[in-house]
């Protein structure tokens, strides 16, 4: 996908996580859609980097990289919500698009799945959509099953 698509899926996921974070609609409401749309964000950008330095789709589209960004708020205590942005750029890259990626970069093997549009593609930001639709059900099926936020997992990489 295009760095328009990325801002638009994390820009739409920080408004849908937001309520179901916080479900209400005053100030800590507002409050909590800064906490999560600014971080999910700036992760959805953090991939792209490696477009200015190293090989695109492989110095920073990795699963080591992803793992840096959601081992980062258990040492530090901050970026919590900038992982969320960083692993739905990797998915729309692999179901948005025709190219892979190298997960298991300096591996130079590049992996993808057999469906995807051309960056270029009027389906992009078609798919972008459909994509961010999936990735909040996802959101909601773990705020709201059994283990919910009282899980300290959970609590940890979803702060609020």
């Amino acid at each position: 996908m295009n760095e328009r698509d990325h801002v638009l899926n994390a820009v739409v996921l920080a408004v849908g996580m937001s309520p179901l974070i916080v479900p209400r609609f005053d100030v800590s409401a507002s409050w909590t859609f800064a906490k999560v749309g600014i971080p999910v964000v700036l992760g959805a950008l953090v991939p792209d980097l490696d477009a200015t330095f190293g090989s695109h789709r492989k110095t920073l589209h990795n699963l080591a990289t992803l793992g840096v960004f959601v081992a980062f708020p258990f040492f530090f205590g901050n970026l919590q919500f900038v992982w969320i942005g960083v692993l739905t750029h990797y998915v729309l890259d692999l179901l948005g698009n025709v190219r892979g990626m190298a997960l298991f970069y300096p591996w130079p093997r590049e992996f993808d799945v057999p469906i995807g549009v051309t960056v270029s593609s009027r389906w992009a930001t078609v798919v972008t959509l459909v994509v961010t639709g999936f990735e909040l059900a996802i959101f909601e099926l773990l705020v709201h099953t059994p283990l919910g936020w009282q899980s300290p997992w959970v609590a940890q990489l979803f702060p609020v």
